[in-house]
């Protein structure tokens, strides 16, 4: 069937009003602040062959997770699939990620016609496990990290299956919360059952799944076309991560080699570290994702996230590794080496497309889960993602304040903070020098200072980038590292990168996230843009000095062309043609 671009275009935007409805119903409904606040959670539609055609918005990290969950289900349930069905797992050996992130998919049916699926994936506040929260960097196999619910029906033809849901809610810290989340989730699912029952009305399920074809042949042009305009060659990057939460100080190694021919890339991560113990692990799906949008990061196209994007890429991680982990390691903190993953694809890209990746960012999200009892004796559990700031690139400077791009996902506010849990936020600043210095400067560091109000509680943390910070490129310099300091007695302590600790009354932590990585040479910096930096507080007249040979004077702020023309050795500022902030 022949589909004209302007109706494609329509379907186009209307299957994805449907799927970020879906979002937007979650964070109407759900009870806890990681859905509500934060957005951690993704949704989509697949078609009745289980191909992704649609992603909503929220986190990109989710997309190479969706299909690999789907294909799962497809072979736990082959054709046996009715109408009011709803199918839940959270098993990251099974399809999934990691225990806190129940995948929940419902079919969507035309008559008898299997046209879909509609899929929500969230976080949840917690899946029980040895540490409030369910993602202790420092567990060391899953069975530790909480319940793991495999590939079952919560729904079977609209009867809801209590047994599952009894046991969960005896298995969790905040019964009411998750279940509560879970709620929000079928909603949400109903929300695409509605939403793409309606489109098949107005369009007739003939051209919608002629749409779905079309759409998937698109995502798989504009792929394509992105990689052909890759020189063919094998580009390769190491990173390292500081630890894997165990080992002190024994760095973890992540390695991609990109193969580029014609228009398929291929990437390998052999060479990265071998499974650790720690829960760093990540699932083969979450590492498809990262680098799924790394390439899709560097795309000019609006082509829809779907499964012909990924058609022409293909990753190898050998079973046992960091990539693709054996049952039963842990895998609760994923992230950390997802986003790490990130950053060596950006690094193994640029040395093919200089012009497009940018330097490395933060590191990903640094995450933390508070569960305790507050001054009533009440259990309160509380969790937050912290994040962020871009790093820099070719004519584009570093990001501050904002979340990693494979994340889409925001900090809490202060004042939800405080209304819901016994937490005082006493600092959330941008950290001055903390962005790579550069020809384009990377992103300043985020530092909070919260103090627990409550009478006792579990904390941990994940976090990373201090032995290893966010590396800069073509001479740009590294981000400031990250850091973690918790006070006793007025007495502040220097803190691992990943830790679970107890936490009392009054006790106060401070988390400075990393800067982001620079790009360039920073003597070629224009020195107008250092002069707006120290103007702004971002950068101090001592490193417009040292790191980029611009002499600032005050009252009134101001460039001393003679003094800078003499350390940089160059023509004063006035004369250069250079155009402000290019070097």
């Amino acid at each position: 069937m022949s589909i004209d671009a302007v109706r494609l275009e329509l379907v186009k935007n209307a299957i994805g009003s449907v799927v970020d409805e879906m979002v937007l119903t979650v964070v109407r409904i759900a009870y806890s602040s990681i859905m509500k606040d934060t957005m951690d959670m993704s949704s989509a539609f697949c078609d009745g062959r289980g191909r992704l055609i649609a992603q909503g918005l929220s986190l990109p990290l989710h997309l190479g997770s969706i299909p690999d969950a789907m294909d799962a289900v497809i072979e736990r349930y082959g054709d046996d699939f009715a109408p009011g069905d709803v199918v839940i797992f959270n098993d990251p050996y099974q399809g999934g990620m990691h225990l806190p992130d129940i995948f929940m998919f419902r079919p969507v049916f035309v008559g008898e016609h299997l046209l879909g699926f509609g899929i929500l994936v969230a976080h949840h506040n917690d899946m029980g496990g040895r540490v409030p929260g369910s993602s202790a960097a420092d567990s060391t196999e899953v069975f530790q990290e909480g319940l793991q619910i495999p590939i079952l029906k919560l729904y079977d033809r609209g009867v809801l299956n209590q047994t599952l849901l009894d046991i969960l809610a005896r298995n969790v810290r905040v019964p009411d919360t998750v279940l509560g989340d879970l709620r929000a989730q079928e909603a949400a699912c109903r929300i695409a059952d509605r939403g793409m029952r309606e489109l098949a009305d107005r369009y007739g399920v003939a051209e919608l799944e002629a749409c779905f074809d079309a759409l998937l042949d698109y995502s798989e042009r504009e792929a394509r076309r992105t990689i052909a305009a890759i020189p063919d060659g094998v580009y390769s990057f190491t990173d390292y991560l500081d630890d894997d939460g165990i080992h002190p100080n024994q760095p973890v190694k992540v390695m991609v080699t990109l193969t580029i021919a014609g228009e398929e890339l291929s990437a390998d991560l052999t060479g990265s570290s071998p499974q650790v113990s720690g829960a760093i692990n990540s699932t083969l799906s979450f590492a498809k994702s990262a680098i799924y949008f790394a390439v899709r990061a560097i795309m000019d196209s609006d082509a829809p996230n779907n499964a012909g994007f990924i058609r022409p890429i293909r990753v190898v991680a050998p079973e046992g590794c960091l990539f693709n982990p054996r049952r039963p390691g842990a895998v609760a903190a994923r992230g950390v080496s997802g986003f790490r993953l990130i950053d060596a694809t950006f690094g193994a890209l640029a040395k093919a497309v200089p012009r497009y990746p940018r330097a490395a960012g933060e590191g990903g999200t640094t995450s933390y889960s508070i569960g305790g009892y507050d001054a009533e004796g009440r259990y309160v559990l509380f969790r937050e993602a912290l994040m962020g700031a871009w790093g820099a690139g070719f004519e584009r400077e570093g990001v501050d304040g904002v979340a990693n791009p494979a994340a889409n996902i925001s900090n809490a506010p202060i004042e939800m903070i405080e209304n819901t849990a016994p937490i005082r936020i006493e600092r959330y600043a941008l950290v001055a020098d903390s962005g790579g210095i550069g020809a384009w400067r990377g992103g300043l560091a985020i530092e909070r200072q919260l103090r627990f109000l409550g009478e006792r509680a579990v904390f941990q943390l994940r976090s990373d980038r201090r032995q290893h910070p966010p590396f800069g490129i073509f001479s740009g310099g590294p981000g400031g590292a990250s850091n973690n300091l918790l006070e006793r007695d007025g007495v502040w302590e220097q803190m691992p990168t990943k830790f679970t600790r107890s936490l009392q009354k009054d006790q106060a932590f401070r988390h400075t996230t990393a800067g982001g990585g620079g790009y360039g040479d920073p003597v070629t910096r224009h020195p107008g843009a250092v002069l707006d930096d120290v103007r702004n507080g971002k950068v101090s007249t001592e490193s417009a000095y040292e790191d980029y040979r611009v002499v600032i004077l005050r009252d009134p702020w101001r460039i001393d062309d003679a003094a800078t023309a003499a350390l940089r050795g160059n023509p004063p500022a006035r004369e250069q043609e250079s155009a402000r902030g290019t070097p």
